[in-house]
């Protein structure tokens, strides 16, 4: 059971919303499409579902070309961060209209709705109608119809975005494991690259309509193969700097230099664009570290860390570090960065060499 996608692009009223794009998607995986607010996601979801017909291209599902297939003659589930129940049914009927559809026996129905509504915790709620649930509960009832329905191809587009962050945390482990488990091929939409790290499996990053690496997700966010890739896969989205290598020293900033050490000694002379994560980002000094003159804009607390937005010569960083700390806006702040935690792009964005520590993964 597998999903080819050959070219497939979409273009509405002059607009590209995907551009051309090649991606195979196998059976009993997990698929995570990772990019900003429209970057493409949901069109990408819609032309896989059939719900829109590619401008260009081909979707190949099992060997056959099902371009133009309506989404009604496919195997497939979809569910929303905009939740779809009906409003006239119980919970215990909205998830078990699929099967009845299917024209599976009561017994058969009865066991699948039962287990659906235990893992999406909703048994005490079976005999409600939706409107009865809070946005959460409705939610789960969406999720539980999708689990029952047997589909090939399971489609979750920002899916547990409405949810408590107990329950969310719990689903992103359970839910991938059942459909895998059925032998589904599962695309997942979010714009969190947290949430895509702790789903795992394969990842599409996206950006303006545009697939620019998949892979597993391990391997996407250690080493992406441009700036754009790096961008969309951190959150607070990857600092970078334009430097030089002379010899033994780079050159950065207003005039500063530091010594050539790690990764950095192996790159021929010439300009370069570093970046690196927030969370790398450190107001400590260490011995290894390379220090950044910068000015301290604005801080935002999180409770056990401090997101530090910083001016590095007319360039915004955001910094992630470790604890509350009051520190005064406006003012010179040092902060360092360890060369092993720096990637090397080009002058295109291409990557030249990953950050050491993520080489070494």
């Amino acid at each position: 059971m597998t999903l080819e996608l050959k070219g497939v692009s979409k273009v509405v009223s002059g607009e590209t919303h995907i551009r051309p794009t090649d991606l195979t998607l196998e059976r009993g995986t997990m698929n995570v499409l990772l990019g900003p607010t429209l970057s493409g996601k949901t069109s990408l979801m819609r032309l896989m579902a059939g719900l829109d017909v590619p401008t260009t291209g081909s979707l190949i599902w099992e060997g056959r070309d099902v371009t133009g297939v309506r989404v009604q003659d496919r195997r497939v589930a979809m569910v929303y961060q905009q939740f779809i129940n009906y409003p006239s049914m119980t919970v215990y009927d909205n998830i078990a209209s699929p099967l009845r559809l299917m024209g599976k026996s009561k017994a058969e129905i009865d066991a699948a709705v039962r287990k659906s509504a235990d893992l999406m915790q909703l048994t005490p709620m079976l005999d409600r109608k939706p409107l009865e649930l809070s946005g959460g509960q409705q939610q789960r009832c969406a999720l539980a119809r999708a689990l029952v329905k047997d589909a090939g191809l399971v489609l979750l587009d920002e899916p547990l975005a409405n949810l408590d962050y107990k329950l969310r945390e719990e689903l992103r482990v359970e839910i991938p494991k059942i459909f895998e488990e059925a032998g589904s091929v599962f695309v997942y939409a979010t714009t969190e690259p947290e949430e895509a790290l702790l789903l795992g499996g394969n990842t599409a990053a996206l950006w303006e309509g545009r697939v620019t690496q998949f892979g597993p997700t391990p391997s996407v966010y250690r080493k992406p193969v441009d700036a754009t890739t790096a961008r969309v896969f951190s959150d607070p989205p990857m600092n970078f700097l334009q430097l030089t290598k002379a010899g033994s020293e780079i050159r950065f900033g207003a005039g500063q230099t530091a010594a050539v050490t790690g990764t950095l000694a192996a790159l021929a002379d010439g300009s370069y664009l570093a970046g690196f994560r927030p969370n790398h980002l450190e107001i400590t000094p260490s011995a290894e570290a390379i220090t950044f003159d910068t000015k301290l804009k604005v801080t935002e607390l999180t409770g056990s860390e401090t997101f530090i937005h910083l001016d590095h010569h007319g360039e915004t960083w955001v910094g992630l570090v470790h604890g509350v700390h009051q520190l005064a806006l406006g003012a010179a702040l040092p902060v360092y960065l360890n060369p092993a935690h720096i990637y090397i792009f080009d002058a295109d964005g291409a990557l030249v060499a990953p950050a050491a520590y993520a080489a070494a993964a």
